[in-house]
């Protein structure tokens, strides 16, 4: 494990102190608990963007899919004839 320095506003440092004594935890394991989440959450917005850029891209060129199909497909959620999801022609 390496180790990094960070310099903290006097009050955020001390609501973490606060936080890490309720939790019985090292301020050095909650700050790392919230990097890895603030991580993997920049992680998924970035595949997000992608995946919308792609769309984007994809619905430029003309490959989409009409709307009464897609409403058919959502309407048939819940019922005992569920559909695929319908794809482009």
């Amino acid at each position: 494990m390496s180790v990094t320095t960070v310099r903290l506003q006097d009050d955020t440092e001390q609501r973490l102190e606060i936080f890490a004594k309720k939790l019985q935890r090292s301020k050095g394991w909650i700050i790392n608990q919230a990097l890895v989440e603030y991580l993997e959450k920049q992680q998924l917005e970035q595949e997000r963007w992608q995946q919308t850029l792609e769309a984007m891209e994809s619905a430029a060129k003309g490959k989409v899919v009409a709307d009464e199909e897609v409403h058919e497909w959502l309407n048939s959620w819940g019922t005992d004839n569920e559909q695929d999801a319908p794809r482009v022609k």
